[in-house]
């Protein structure tokens, strides 16, 4: 049995990442690995009801120390019930969004101290880390037009304002500074073929795969 993979998918709002990620699942299924594509908040039927009281609902609900306790609770959830079990018997799992959002969106955007999510990170996630994170980047304007346009109900970080957004930015950009083995940033201005064939060529050279 070949090894699972965990690949992450991580950015700002209107980056692409929805897509592409079902584009990267269908390129992995024809070269013969069953894939588990999923997302976060959610991915499992409990953490996608605390999805729907993180998502929805005016920009200051929830605190940003609320909202860390509640994405870490429906991460365990998601681990627990579909990543880890997919990982073990050989699955690659691609995640839209993963713990990293935590870190940029609560932490580096939101305040939360990074210390709380750190410990999280150590005491939820135990063994279970993305192998390659892509991190998708484009200009917050851009990024806002894009998620505006596409508006549907789950719009609360959207309505945060351009501040927040300008801070979520930075903070993905220094995880990837941070990180630089585990990283790789994706120019998420282009089209889709180029950001497609981006995500494939760094999925083959981090990951080793053929194909």
């Amino acid at each position: 049995m070949r090894p699972g993979k965990f690949i992450t998918f991580e950015g700002g709002e209107g980056a692409g990442k929805t897509t592409q990620l079902k584009r990267l699942a269908e390129r992995l299924r024809a070269s013969g690995r069953e894939v588990v594509a999923t997302r976060e908040p959610g991915g499992s039927p409990g953490a996608e009801s605390i999805r729907a009281l993180v998502l929805n609902g005016e920009a200051d609900r929830w605190s940003p120390v609320t909202e860390t306790l509640l994405m870490y609770a429906a991460r365990r959830d998601h681990i627990e019930r579909v990543i880890a079990p997919a990982l073990g018997r050989g699955a690659w799992v691609v995640c839209d969004r993963f713990a990293d959002s935590t870190r940029a969106y609560q932490g580096a955007a939101g305040g939360t101290d990074p210390a709380l999510i750190a410990a999280l990170e150590t005491h939820i996630l135990g063994e279970t880390r993305p192998d390659l994170t892509l991190v998708f980047d484009l200009p917050v304007t851009l990024g806002l037009e894009r998620a505006h346009a596409r508006a549907g109900s789950e719009m609360r970080f959207e309505s945060k304002g351009s501040e927040f957004h300008e801070r979520l930015r930075a903070g993905f950009r220094a995880i990837a500074r941070a990180e630089p083995q585990r990283c790789a940033v994706i120019d998420a201005t282009g089209s889709l073929k180029a950001v497609e064939d981006e995500i494939w060529a760094a999925v083959r050279n981090r990951l080793a795969i053929d194909g």
